[in-house]
């Protein structure tokens, strides 16, 4: 069973930085495109980050670029999305998806449950 789990959410300051996992059991992360996803309450869905199954190619969505980094480690099976100098509007549920390839604006194939980020002072 494919499962993919995420972990580090938390409250944040604004400025602060904070580093999101996505853990995978039941399939191997390196063979997928992995994105991050967040959703806000009373808004939509909004795909933030992708790293691509071959080359480790990356994109953002415009409001993170020059603050978010994607970044895998297959030993770990795992996808990181550093996030860095933080702002309020960063705060939702973060969730992360895999699929062949990316699909920042149409969503992806497989889900996890999503962590909750909080950004306040």
């Amino acid at each position: 069973q494919v499962q993919l789990m995420e972990s580090g959410g938390g409250l944040v300051q604004p400025g602060g930085s904070l580093r999101l996992s996505c853990a995978a059991s039941g399939l191997t992360l390196d063979s997928y495109a992995v994105g991050w996803f967040r959703q806000a309450p009373g808004k939509e869905r909004e795909g933030v980050a992708c790293i691509s199954a071959i080359g480790d190619t990356t994109e953002y969505a415009k409001s993170v670029k020059g603050r978010f980094t994607i970044s895998r480690d297959g030993a770990e099976n795992t996808v990181y999305l550093q996030m860095r100098r933080m702002k309020p509007q960063d705060t939702a549920v973060y969730t992360c998806a895999t699929d062949l390839i990316c699909r920042l604006d149409y969503g992806m194939e497989t889900w996890g449950k999503g962590t909750l980020v909080t950004v306040s002072s």
